[in-house]
């Protein structure tokens, strides 16, 4: 190839190259199971592949029938795993030290990125330290927060601390928003780095509405639908959202909620809400036509690190109703892309939700505005930010890289 320009001939002949990186990611969810850190967690390991990283994911064993993938820059080491109580569609790793010393010592990844910090991922802290190795995390579930949804305040506290302990072990802890990292601040946590959340905006689209889902609803084209995605269970407040649902249909009796996703309150939700739908677990473009064919998005969350649905609801197409929180303090505009609400006013959600009821219009100009959003949310941008996480760890433990090679440049 003749090139005729001698700045092109500049910058091609003295661009550093950018080494592979061996990046070993340990987690202890991973598609098919349904959750945001499984998600997400995913989609990064995706962009990294593209950017031409190897990849290495240590994740349990999820079934009998589970194999561990492997390709060219990517393999899969499958670990044992209990499923985790009331939720035996998910797998807690179970503690393998031992295993991952003798893995990493025969193949040393340059950074070990750790994902979720239950008996596995503890493992890979204390393995990775004994290898001299570099390790980033990311804070990713408010499992402190959980505790008193379920019974067990009292292990806030305890739980906090072994979170800070682990957290403050690594190199840097990746968390989504400004305020998370402002709050785990003054828990004592150190080394944060706010590196944001992507979402799929050619999967999330308002062009995947469809009325023939919306029939088996029982709705028609000018009715209003209500949609809540997530796990069905008490930390995601589902009082409020009832709540919520009872003012919309004060204003507009026929607006219909529609639940998607499972757990362990469904059958509790399915006796006091007989008109709703239950669509239960959605994937794929199933899923996204679920999302495109609602019209306002009821979110009263109040325990997420970050609430990865937010996004998609914005990227298709629906007004946003949420606690001004996690993704929704980071992405929401009120009256602009959406509307927000102080976190803990419970009445304020409810009748902030029953201002859009019979308001069509103005629930699609939220939506408009919303997917103009979600539009600049791209998943090739945080991907970035990561691999400049583990460039700086490696960069600032010069004794752990192997004699000979060469400092990555981006």
């Amino acid at each position: 190839m003749t090139l005729h320009r001698d700045d092109a001939l500049t910058v091609d002949a003295f661009m550093p190259a950018r080494r592979s990186l061996r990046v070993a990611v340990v987690t202890e969810t991973w598609p098919p199971e349904v959750n945001g850190v499984a998600a997400t967690s995913a989609r990064v390991v995706a962009e990294l592949r593209d950017r031409g990283h190897e990849l290495q994911v240590i994740r349990p064993r999820q079934n009998h029938e589970d194999g561990a993938a492997e390709e060219p820059g990517y393999a899969e080491v499958l670990m044992r795993g209990l499923p985790i109580p009331r939720y035996p569609q998910l797998k807690m790793g179970l503690p393998s030290r031992r295993t991952l010393l003798r893995l990493w010592g025969l193949q040393r990844p340059d950074v070990v990125h750790i994902v979720t910090e239950g008996p596995l991922g503890w493992s890979a802290l204390q393995a990775a330290q004994a290898l001299r190795l570099p390790v980033v995390s990311d804070f990713r579930t408010n499992f402190h927060a959980y505790s008193r949804h379920y019974g067990v305040a009292w292990l806030q506290r305890p739980i906090v601390g072994y979170l800070r302990k682990f957290h403050n072990r690594t190199a840097c802890t990746m968390v989504p928003t400004d305020t998370l990292r402002a709050e785990l601040q003054a828990e004592g946590f150190m080394n944060l780095r706010v590196v944001a959340r992507g979402v799929d905006t050619q999967l999330f689209d308002p062009a995947r509405r469809s009325e023939a889902l919306r029939r088996r609803w029982g709705v028609a084209p000018y009715e209003m639908v209500a949609l809540h995605v997530g796990r069905i269970a008490p930390e995601k407040n589902l009082e409020t959202l009832i709540a919520a649902h009872a003012a919309m249909r004060q204003r507009d009796p026929r607006v219909k909620l529609v639940f998607v996703g499972d757990g362990p309150a469904r059958a509790s939700m399915q006796q006091r809400c007989p008109d709703a739908h239950f669509a239960g677990l959605q994937r794929g473009e199933d899923l996204a036509a679920h999302y495109a064919s609602a019209d306002v998005f009821l979110f009263p969350s109040l325990t997420e690190t970050y609430g990865n649905v937010l996004p998609e609801a914005l990227a298709s197409g629906l007004a946003v109703v949420a606690f001004d929180c996690a993704a929704a303090g980071q992405l929401v505009s009120h009256g602009h892309n959406g509307l927000l609400v102080k976190p803990g006013e419970g009445a304020e959600f409810c009748s902030t939700a029953a201002r859009l009821a019979g308001h069509m219009a103005e629930a699609r100009l939220l939506g408009a505005e919303g997917r103009h959003t979600a539009l600049k949310l791209d998943w090739g941008r945080i991907a970035r930010e990561v691999e400049s996480e583990y460039l700086a760890a490696i960069d600032h433990a010069p004794q752990l890289r192997l004699a000979g090679r060469p400092s990555p440049a981006l």
